[in-house]
């Protein structure tokens, strides 16, 4: 997104999205289904830590420790991309990957485009998260739905739909506008999907808080008693 000579190529801003929503939605499935991303649950986002709570199967003396590190990740990660690409990284218009909504958009309009999203991906990550079924293929959900919030989102309200996405950036550039909004919106779209996949799946829980879908060494996750009556 920033300039070199790959984005010297790659004009159109919908096109650069395209290609970076594609290239974050595969490392996110990859990165979920990876070793470490098994044993921890790879959320990577403070909103998944806080529905898989809410859901019933994370511990609640675990969230605040997971959004720490995750917030702690995404610092460290645009430091790190500044140390490595130099000036093309820290400065405009990359400015550390920060993000910013498109030209006329009130902080209320962005809170509700970003609470929808991540409530969106929260109530299908729960709900395939009830089946064993369902389960194994939550990595590439999440990939495609991360990934296309990147490209139809980019121009918009910047697609962040995960707090820590703009926590590191925002606080690495100084541009702090907005930033309450991307690190409460989500949260609250999270916990509003909670409560309605509640409602309206009839109390069925879900399986696991890993988004792999399987148990840490891969095996399957073992179906529930209500399994056969889910469509």
């Amino acid at each position: 997104m920033g300039p070199s000579s790959i984005s010297d190529r790659v004009p159109r801003i919908h096109l650069q999205l395209l290609i970076v929503g594609v290239a974050v939605g595969l490392l996110i499935a990859a990165l979920i289904l990876s070793p470490p991303g098994r044993m921890t649950g790879g959320h990577m986002n403070p909103a998944i830590s806080f529905a898989t709570w809410r859901f019933g199967v994370f511990p609640g003396v675990a969230v605040v420790p997971y959004i720490v590190a995750q917030l702690i990740g995404s610092t460290l990660g645009v430091l790190l991309a500044g140390a490595v690409w130099g000036p093309p990284a820290r400065q405009p218009p990359t400015s550390y990957a920060v993000l910013q909504p498109g030209a006329g958009w009130t902080a209320i309009e962005l809170f509700f485009a970003e609470a929808a999203s991540m409530g969106l991906i929260v109530y299908l990550v729960g709900y395939f998260l009830q089946s064993s079924r369902l389960a194994p293929l939550v990595p590439w959900l999440v990939g495609v739905l991360i990934g296309g919030a990147i490209v139809v989102l980019g121009t918009t309200t910047g697609g962040s739909v995960n707090p820590a996405r703009q926590f590191g950036p925002a606080m690495a550039s100084g541009k702090l506008s907005f930033l309450w909004v991307y690190l409460l919106a989500p949260m609250v779209g999270a916990l509003v999907a909670a409560f309605v996949l509640d409602r309206v799946g009839k109390h069925r829980a879900a399986l696991t808080y890993r988004p792999c879908g399987t148990q840490e060494s891969g095996a399957p996750l073992p179906a529930p008693p209500q399994e056969d009556t889910l469509p």
